[in-house]
């Protein structure tokens, strides 16, 4: 396990020499100790990252170039796929299966944003028409410049690929901050990073507290693009912080995603994409469909199959084999988790099954996958995000009434809808008030496409051409023909 700073191609302690507790939770035990970087380094490291933009040869290569090195970084992430994945399981404590699909997605995303850096050199600029002959008119895309990323503890390594490798890929330099909670494989990046010889300044990784490192980061006068993921209070300070300097910003927030279940859905299917889409990664992601809506005729038995099925998930250490679920990421998240239950349940909800530590496992942050019934539409359980594994069902009676109840939220990150009838599939799809939507499915996500969301859900989109196009600048490049004479002044 790295236990410095990656800062400007060089391995450095902290300038105040501090470290913070890293915490396997499935055990609750210490499994390292990581560098707490401050103010201080975070200057070092935008310093190294300005230098290496504003001087250095990377935003100046050609896209074919800078892909030979994202290939390089994508070769070596996939050489130690196994014990990167065992790495996250420790940190995240998520089951092993399930990190390294993770890690294969890391190294595949690298390989997609190389393919669309040598994109950019295919298609240096277009050319705009104009209704004025004498003027030609062009539009270029450039890197634009400095890149300040944030990103969460759920999927530590690949939400640092989702800002990465779109930004390099660009031609951006950029300071990656994780979260204190996960920040070993972060740290291994920029091995993997040096191995793969990338240019001093390119790439600079600072681990350490939010207020120490991430504010810093993110009201840093240096950086000239902010790239967050993670819940809407933080995100509001970063992007307060972005605005006092007029700050390019995307941010990736929270989101209570509805899952609308029609009565001639296969039950089957239905509840196996229900417990998927809230169960897998411990319900611990943005755009897991925490509220499930089943129409009113097909309600009882679904919910009673639902939590059937619910009670035979495999709970246990990320390692074991067979573990469907792993421990919440902190004690943090834990006792959060527990009191919106508490609070859920005082405000009338009940609770069908889970709700409580599992039986056996007196050390670790377990918790049953809980499913919640009989809650209002203003119960807290139902309206804000819980970010764990509870799901909330509700009955609805019509499609008017599952459309109200579905985009009756702040958020609008994701939203899944389920039946037979494919055209009625496709009218609630674009009804939803969502970034993302999935019809008879919830969850898979493709490299390929966008993401993110709308209203309180963030702002911009990663991912597929949009997260390229994050990083790059758009100029207009206008002309006049010396041969013509425009007359204004001169006659």
């Amino acid at each position: 396990m790295r236990d410095k700073l990656f800062i400007n191609g060089e391995w450095h302690l902290p300038l105040k020499g501090g470290r913070f507790p890293v915490v396997n939770p499935a055990t609750e035990e210490i499994i390292a100790d990581a560098p707490a970087g401050t103010a201080e380094d975070i200057n070092t490291a935008v310093r190294a990252a300005r230098v290496a933009f504003d001087h250095g040869p990377w935003p100046k290569l050609s896209g074919r170039e800078r892909a030979g090195y994202l290939r390089a970084m994508a070769a070596r992430i996939e050489e130690r796929t196994q014990d990167l994945a065992r790495l996250e399981v420790l940190d995240n404590g998520k089951p092993l299966p399930e990190a390294v699909w993770d890690i294969e997605d890391t190294a595949g995303c690298f390989r997609f944003y190389a393919d669309l850096a040598e994109e950019l050199d295919a298609n240096p600029e277009e050319v705009i028409p104009l209704g004025d002959d004498r003027f030609s008119s062009r539009v270029v895309r450039e890197p634009v410049g400095v890149a300040g990323a944030i990103i969460p503890w759920n999927y530590p390594l690949l939400m640092a690929a989702w800002k990465v490798a779109p930004a390099l890929a660009a031609g951006c330099t950029m300071v990656l901050k994780p979260s204190e909670l996960t920040p070993l494989t972060a740290l291994e990046l920029g091995a993997i990073a040096e191995d793969a010889g990338l240019p001093a300044g390119v790439l600079n990784i600072v681990t350490g507290l939010g207020p120490d490192a991430g504010q810093p980061l993110s009201e840093h006068p240096g950086i000239d693009k902010l790239a967050f993921t993670g819940s809407v209070p933080t995100g509001s300070r970063i992007m307060a912080a972005a605005a006092r300097d007029i700050k390019n910003v995307s941010l990736e927030l929270g989101g209570k995603s509805p899952f609308v279940v029609f009565a001639d859905s296969d039950i089957d299917k239905a509840v196996e994409w229900i417990m998927f889409g809230i169960f897998w990664n411990q319900g611990e992601v943005c755009s897991a469909t925490s509220r499930v809506l089943v129409e009113e005729s097909l309600y009882p038995a679904l919910l009673t199959r639902l939590v059937e099925e619910t009670k035979k998930i495999s709970i246990g250490n990320g390692l074991d084999d067979g573990t469907l679920l792993g421990p919440l990421v902190s004690k943090g998240q834990y006792d959060k988790i527990h009191a919106m239950i508490e609070r859920g349940v005082s405000g009338g909800a009940r609770i069908a099954t889970g709700g409580k530590r599992p039986e056996g496992l007196q050390k670790g942050y377990f918790l049953e996958p809980t499913i919640l019934t009989d809650m209002s539409e203003d119960n807290i359980v139902w309206r804000e995000e819980i970010f764990g594994p509870v799901v909330c069902v509700k009955p609805f009676r019509d499609e008017t009434d599952a459309i109200r109840m579905a985009n009756d939220s702040r958020f609008g990150l994701a939203a899944a809808v389920m039946s037979d009838d494919l055209d009625r599939c496709e009218r609630v799809a674009r009804a939803f008030k969502a970034g993302i939507v999935w019809i008879n499915c919830s969850q898979p996500t493709f490299t390929e496409a966008p993401w993110g969301g709308y209203k309180q859900s963030g702002i911009g989109r990663e991912l597929g051409k949009w997260g390229l196009s994050n990083y790059l600048e758009v100029k207009q490049i206008t002309a006049f023909d010396k041969n013509e004479t425009w007359g204004w002044y001169l006659k």
